[in-house]
């Protein structure tokens, strides 16, 4: 029989097993307080992984992500190595993270912050703010999420860029790859990172960035971070924002979380934060994908969206 084991962490995993049990009748459904023997395991669901979460499964087929990001999952010291890890790509996921993308870039391009502060002041200017065709969004990250980030955001009428490591090409979107950051960096108003978080990213949105971003948007250029905490310098930002490199940034995504109270970012007027929450795992979309991924790698399918290793994603 074939054997699927959760091991999740700050989620509801009861819930989890009672739907995956539903959805794959014939298929052993174990939850890691269980009593089970490893070698039996054919597939892990995991989300923040124990110290133990992979202990004696010799026997494992495929390790099965709940999160789309598997940076902190690659650096488990007890992963696999020669077992494919398989992360999730899903229409639902993917959509809450373009409504976030798209309703930070609308605000910060309706000059959200001046009118903030007016209102605070109490004061009547009426400061019209540019058309989106005036305003250019640069996209770091064409994975999944950021290739429909950016066809949304063209259709609401944006000026869009977008720039990966390695080449892509988009149909109707202007893109720089690898050493053309600096031309990407100079076109852009609104730089939104979707990207991976890898050794090469990790600290990717610093200082010396900003100053290389655009100076056209009323107030100076914005950042929108929904990746990892990791990219982000917040020494960086806080400093930026104060002497007005940057003119606002919105953050779901933090070096530390949740959040610690004594953060400088709390008290920025034109800091825009959130608790991680730009988009998340639904239960029904994950256990329709990842149920599907199961039946049809016992029926000698090949796996989806494996992760590449060397690459971090």
């Amino acid at each position: 029989m074939t054997t699927l084991l959760l091991h999740l962490s700050d989620v509801d995993e009861a819930g989890w097993a009672r739907r995956y049990a539903d959805a794959l009748p014939g298929v052993r459904v174990l939850r890691q307080t269980d009593s089970f023997d490893p070698v039996t395991v054919d597939y892990i669901f995991v989300w923040k992984p124990k110290a133990n979460a992979f202990d004696g499964l010799t026997n494992l087929k495929a390790v099965l992500s709940l999160g789309a990001g598997v940076d902190a999952l690659l650096k488990h010291p007890s992963l696999p190595a020669d077992r494919p890890v398989v992360r999730f790509v899903d229409a639902d996921l993917t959509q809450r993270m373009t409504d976030y993308v798209t309703s930070q870039v609308t605000f910060h391009q309706r000059l959200g912050t001046r009118f903030k502060r007016d209102q605070a002041a109490r004061s009547w200017k009426q400061l019209y703010p540019p058309a989106s065709s005036e305003t250019s969004v640069g996209v770091m990250g064409l994975g999944e999420l950021g290739t429909d980030a950016v066809h949304k955001l063209k259709v609401l009428g944006f000026t869009v860029l977008g720039w990966s490591r390695s080449p892509k090409s988009i149909e109707g979107i202007e893109t720089f790859s690898g050493d053309a950051l600096d031309t990407f960096l100079g076109r852009t108003d609104i730089l939104v990172c979707l990207l991976p978080l890898t050794p090469e990213t990790t600290g990717i949105l610093n200082y010396e960035l900003f100053g290389r971003l655009r100076r056209k948007l009323d107030g100076g250029p914005v950042i929108v971070n929904a990746a990892r905490g990791g990219h982000q310098v917040e020494t960086d930002i806080v400093r930026a924002l104060g002497d007005g490199t940057l003119g606002a940034a919105s953050l779901d995504v933090f070096q530390t979380e949740p959040l610690p109270a004594d953060s400088p970012l709390w008290g920025l007027d034109n800091a825009y934060l959130t608790p991680h929450i730009a988009a998340i795992s639904n239960i029904d979309a994950g256990v329709s994908y990842f149920s599907r991924i199961i039946r049809d790698h016992e029926a000698g399918k090949p796996l989806p969206n494996v992760v590449d290793r060397g690459r971090g994603y």
